[in-house]
C-alpha cells in the first residue's frame, strides 16, 4: 500500500478529529478553513472529496453538522457530556483531597478538553480553586490500577502503610512489614478513597486509604475466598459503616430536632425513614457501626439529637461524654 493510498483512508478520521476538538455550534469552521488545516497536517484534499468524506463519516454516525453561508461551515455539535456536566467533574476533582495537586491540574485540564478547544478554555478560566489540603502520595494512580488488576484477575496485593508523623514524614506501621489482603472493592467515602478488603489475618473485612499505602504489589497466591468474602455486598457494607470506623454492628433508634432533617439525610441516606415525633422532634432508626466517631456525631448537635435505643448504645453515649468532659476537669 502506498502512502497517497494510506492517507485517503485515514483524512475522514483527521476531519473528524479536527471538528471534534476545534468546533462547536458557536464556532463551525469554513470549507477553506477545514481544507487548510487538513493540509498542514498532511491531507491535502479538493472541495468535492471534502464533501464526500463529511458525507461518508455521516452516513456511518460521526454526526457533522453544517450551515450555508457564502460557503459551507462545519461543527461538532453533539458531545458525550455538555458543559454542565463537565463543570461537576472538574469541581469534583478540585475537591477530592486524596489528589494530588499535580494529578488535580492534569486532570481539570483532560476534563475540559471534552468540551472542544475553544469552550475547554472558558471552562479552566471558570474554574475556582478549592484550597483543600491535597494527598502528596503521586502513586495513587498506580495503586487503583493495581487494585483493579488485581481484582478482575482475582489475586491478592500486599502493600506499606503508613500514617504521618508530626514533621510530616512517613511513619510505616508493622515496622515495614507488608500488609497482605484479599481485595474486594474501592469506595470513596468523607472525602478519602478506600479499598475494601478481606483480611485472612483477622478474619473480617478490612478498610485502608489508597492515600496511605505505598510500593503496591499483585501477589502470585489467589483470592482467598471465604463465606464472608463471598457474602461481600459493597453497597451495603458502605451503608453499614459509619464514616469509615469499624466498630460493633447496631441498629439504633434516634430523636431529633425536625431542623435536623436534612442532616440526617445527608448522613444516612434518603430511603432512612423519617416520622413525626412528640412536639418539634421527628424520630428514625439507621444500621450504623459504633465507634467513637458516631457517639461524636451523635453529641455535636447537643440537646438536639438524642439516641434512644439500644440501651448499650445509650450507655456508650453517656460513658463517651463522661470521659470528654473529664478531660476539662
Amino acid at each position: 500500500m502506498c502512502i497517497m493510498e494510506k492517507d485517503k483512508k485515514l483524512r475522514p478520521l483527521k476531519i473528524w478529529e479536527i471538528l471534534r476538538r476545534e468546533t462547536d455550534e458557536d464556532h463551525p469552521m469554513g470549507t477553506e478553513a477545514l481544507r487548510e488545516k487538513l493540509k498542514e497536517s498532511g491531507y491535502p484534499c479538493t472541495r468535492k472529496t471534502l464533501y464526500a468524506d463529511i458525507a461518508l463519516l455521516n452516513a456511518h454516525g460521526y454526526e457533522i453538522m453544517h450551515t450555508r453561508k457564502i460557503s459551507n461551515e462545519y461543527y461538532v455539535a453533539d458531545r458525550s457530556f455538555d458543559i454542565p456536566e463537565l463543570q461537576i467533574l472538574m469541581d469534583a476533582v478540585q475537591a477530592a483531597s486524596f489528589i494530588t495537586d499535580k494529578k488535580t491540574k492534569e486532570l481539570v485540564g483532560k476534563i475540559a478538553q471534552l468540551a472542544g478547544d475553544k469552550k475547554a478554555e472558558v471552562l479552566q478560566k471558570n474554574t475556582v480553586e478549592f484550597h483543600i489540603p491535597k494527598s502528596d502520595n503521586e502513586q495513587i494512580y498506580y495503586i487503583v490500577d493495581k487494585i483493579a488488576n488485581a481484582i478482575e484477575q482475582r489475586r491478592q496485593i500486599s502493600f506499606l502503610y503508613f500514617d504521618y508523623d508530626i514533621y510530616h514524614q512517613r511513619a510505616y506501621r508493622k515496622d515495614r512489614r507488608r500488609y497482605i489482603v484479599n481485595p474486594l472493592s474501592t469506595v470513596f467515602s468523607n472525602d478519602n478513597y478506600y479499598l475494601m478488603c478481606y483480611d485472612d489475618k483477622h478474619g473480617n473485612i478490612g478498610h485502608y486509604r489508597i492515600d496511605r499505602m505505598d510500593d503496591m504489589r499483585i501477589e502470585l497466591a489467589p483470592i482467598n475466598e471465604t463465606e464472608e468474602s463471598k457474602k461481600f455486598d459493597s453497597s451495603r457494607h458502605k451503608r453499614a459503616l459509619f464514616e469509615m470506623f469499624s466498630g460493633e454492628d447496631a441498629r439504633v433508634s434516634f430523636q431529633a430536632d425536625k431542623t435536623l432533617v436534612d442532616h440526617i439525610f445527608d448522613k444516612f441516606g434518603k430511603d432512612v425513614h423519617i416520622a413525626y415525633g412528640e412536639g418539634n422532634t421527628v424520630i428514625f432508626s439507621a444500621d450504623v457501626q459504633v465507634s467513637n466517631r458516631f457517639l461524636g456525631w451523635c453529641c455535636s448537635f447537643g440537646d438536639m439529637l438524642k439516641v434512644t435505643a439500644p440501651q448499650s448504645v445509650v450507655n456508650q453515649v453517656n460513658d463517651f461524654l463522661a470521659e470528654t468532659a473529664g478531660q476539662y476537669k
